[in-house]
């Protein structure tokens, strides 16, 4: 005789696993693809905006050599932390959104201007946090309650 693995003798048949999250629709997979591009994006963000403050004057020299002026590091720090805020916390849609917008632009001209000092490798961050950002906003709409209107909708 097996043992019991169920409680109250059920068969394994009778468990039924939810296939969609939240009764919005989604499979359960684009709820996970879209926490795991999420956390990831946001570890980068915060990862690069430790650096910001752990290695300035670094980061000061290295933003000077793409000639942008040395008073943006401490306002990118700033906006870097409110967009990780936006999009984890996401009090407002149109909020989010445009903080997706704003990492949209910081990562299109961070890894060009990489590349406009001859230094492709530097933009492989930006292009991973793209990949990233993409997947992101992309999903957002099967693991958050309240829809974005601007990422990509169900198919019915």
């Amino acid at each position: 005789m097996s043992p019991k693995l169920f409680r109250n003798n059920e068969n394994i048949e009778q468990i039924k696993l939810p296939k969609t999250f939240g009764g919005n629709g989604y499979p359960m997979s684009s709820f996970y693809i879209y926490w795991v591009a999420t956390t990831l994006l946001v570890l980068l963000y915060l990862a690069s905006a430790v650096t910001y403050v752990v290695k300035s004057d670094w980061v000061r020299e290295t933003i000077t050599g793409f000639g942008y002026p040395a008073y943006l590091v401490p306002l990118l720090t700033a906006v870097k932390i409110a967009a990780v805020i936006a999009i984890l916390a996401r009090f407002n849609v149109a909020i989010s959104d445009l903080a997706y917008a704003g990492v949209l632009f910081h990562l299109l001209l961070s890894g060009l201007a990489h590349i406009g000092v001859r230094k492709p490798a530097g933009a492989l961050p930006a292009a991973i946090g793209l990949g990233l950002l993409v997947v992101s906003f992309a999903m957002q709409n099967a693991a958050r309650e309240v829809p974005s209107p601007y990422a990509l909708a169900r198919q019915l």
